[in-house]
């Protein structure tokens, strides 16, 4: 799923759009992407037919058009969605160089063109159909004030001023899930997906599966510094992968399930993969070490005394995760249960029923064998 970075990128070159009158909308009524947050394919054609784009803007995963007038376009990628720019090859972050360009492009659900000249087109496309797209009626300056952007958290490159050190410290602290599922839940900060989280964590030298509230101020401190360094960094570069670092983890990480994949980085540190809050983690163990309770071993308190959790506690304990698991934007949940809904359809080729999908645990609770890159 295209993270803040990637959002970052798209509206980078939808600023191209700005200060250009669309003279030709074009969408199509696509019950998912328009139908599920209460629009259509035909509202969304007669709102911006004649509109003036006067600038884009985003928060986390989200991104918006401010039009000459309300409403305003409001967009969620989903899993596979992006907006492409006609003759921009790399407006994407995966071009493909020997494949010659189409337009529209394959599972387009919208279609624009200013009547400038030359003019400019752009279209979303989503293969999956879980990205979304509002309209929004309201001034231009209180979009982030409306649902859904109101009921995220802060962006790491934008809101500088509100996600401080304090301000992390007191969110960490008032919680009891693992850290990196604290980070994915877009309601605590906007933006960070998997890629990104995992990327933070190893920056900041955590364990994924250590409780938020375990941390010292000083693992704390480095958290900040960690989440505004690799976000500001992957947005600045526009989610260009070859310019990151080679240090980050990105660079190594995508070996997982590959025949012959190296499972190490080039310093020999291993690397292994566990499931946190519902989606697979990226861990270097020789340098995230646990230094406080993870999923899993959390002593109980009864009476006063503490004791180390049995079976019977731990079955107890999953169930209050599940009630405490973390929120998840509308389009992050369904992308859970696609990957579960994968995985599972390929433990049995010869099977023509559809896998059953089990609920995934926030926990992250490991088991035997889990975190071992498959070969």
């Amino acid at each position: 799923m295209p993270e803040i970075a990637e959002v970052a990128r798209i509206v980078h070159f939808m600023k191209s759009l700005v200060g250009k009158t669309l003279a030709t909308v074009k969408a199509i009524d696509d019950t998912n992407v328009f139908g599920k947050v209460g629009t259509s394919g035909a509202e969304f054609q007669d709102a911006l037919t004649g509109k003036k784009v006067l600038d884009a803007g985003r928060q986390g995963k989200y991104f918006w058009l401010i039009m000459s007038s309300p409403p305003h376009p409001v967009f969620h990628l989903g899993m596979t969605g992006w907006i492409y720019i006609r003759g921009e090859p790399l407006a994407h972050y995966r071009p493909k160089e020997e494949e010659e360009e189409k337009w529209p492009p394959k599972y387009w659900k919208f279609i624009l063109e200013t009547d400038s000249k030359p003019k400019v087109e752009a279209a979303f496309a989503d293969a999956r159909r879980f990205g979304r797209i509002r309209l929004v009626n309201c001034a231009a300056e209180n979009i982030r004030k409306t649902t859904p952007l109101k009921e995220n958290g802060p962006d790491p490159t934008i809101d500088t001023n509100i996600l401080t050190e304090g301000w992390l410290e007191q969110k960490m602290k008032s919680k009891h899930v693992p850290v990196k599922a604290l980070l994915l839940d877009q309601a605590n900060i906007s933006g960070i997906g998997n890629w990104v989280g995992d990327e933070i964590l190893y920056n900041a030298k955590l364990h994924p599966e250590q409780y938020s509230d375990t941390f010292s101020s000083a693992q704390l401190k480095q958290l900040h510094k960690s989440i505004l360094y690799i976000c500001q960094t992957a947005v600045d570069l526009l989610a260009d992968s070859s310019k990151f670092p080679e240090e980050w983890l990105f660079k190594h990480r995508w070996g997982k399930g590959k025949k012959d994949s190296v499972a190490t980085l080039p310093n020999g540190a291993k690397i292994t993969f566990l499931t946190v809050g519902g989606r697979t983690s990226c861990v270097i163990p020789s340098v995230q070490k646990k230094t406080g309770a993870v999923a899993g071993d959390v002593k109980e308190v009864e009476n006063g005394d503490e004791k180390p959790a049995g079976k019977k506690a731990a079955k107890s304990n999953g169930t209050k995760k599940r009630k405490d698991a973390p929120k998840v934007e509308e389009s992050d949940a369904e992308e859970q249960v696609e990957e579960t809904t994968k995985k599972l359809k390929g433990t049995s080729r010869a099977s023509t029923k559809p896998a059953k999908v089990k609920e995934i645990v926030a926990s992250g609770r490991r088991r035997s064998g889990r975190g071992r890159p498959k070969v």
